[in-house]
């Protein structure tokens, strides 16, 4: 069965290391938000550096998702001090699951306050793509499926929630989330 991959870019308006209170408010809210995904139905797992590494994103061993890279668009830092950058990669069962965890939650309240912290770069921010069970998709993969996207619009390659394909290469469509929660999912429109 096919796993779904996310890759997610933002470039911030400073870099993590600066110590203003914008930029603490969004390391805080990292952990809490990171655990409560973690939990998320459909959830399998998110690329992490190697236990008690330190450094820029750049010099961290991420193991099996390889060595980090970001998209050309990306002109800032590239050290500790100068790095303004967050990035995930994750894999998930499927869209519905995703699209839940991404807009609810701790994760929703952080999307509210998302140009407190980011710069308006135009760009697209995330990108998924199916991998066959078993495979680990690298940083460079999300990377590489960003660019075809920016470059080419949504495809089964490389796309978004608002214009979804399933594994097949089927356009798939999640409408909304309604009051309680819940979301309206159909396929072929």
């Amino acid at each position: 069965m096919p796993h779904l991959a996310l890759y997610t870019f933002g470039v911030l308006k400073s870099p993590l290391a600066d110590p203003a209170p914008l930029t603490r408010e969004l390391h805080e809210s990292g952990e809490p938000i990171y655990r409560k995904i973690s939990r998320h139905p459909g959830y399998l797992a998110h690329a992490e550096a190697a236990e008690g590494a330190r450094g820029s994103h750049f010099e961290l061993d991420w193991g099996v998702w390889g060595k980090f890279a970001v998209p050309a668009w990306y002109d800032k830092g590239r050290t500790a001090d100068t790095t303004a950058l967050a990035a995930t990669l994750s894999l998930w069962t499927d869209l519905s699951s995703a699209f839940d965890a991404v807009y609810t939650g701790l994760h929703r309240e952080a999307l509210n306050r998302r140009y407190d912290w980011f710069e308006r770069t135009g760009q697209p921010l995330h990108v998924f793509w199916w991998v066959n069970e078993g495979v680990i998709p690298t940083w460079q993969d999300g990377v590489s499926r960003l660019e075809h996207l920016r470059e080419h619009g949504a495809a089964p390659h490389a796309f978004t929630f608002q214009h979804a394909f399933t594994p097949d290469g089927t356009p798939d469509r999640i409408k909304g989330i309604g009051p309680t929660g819940d979301q309206e999912r159909r396929q072929g429109s």
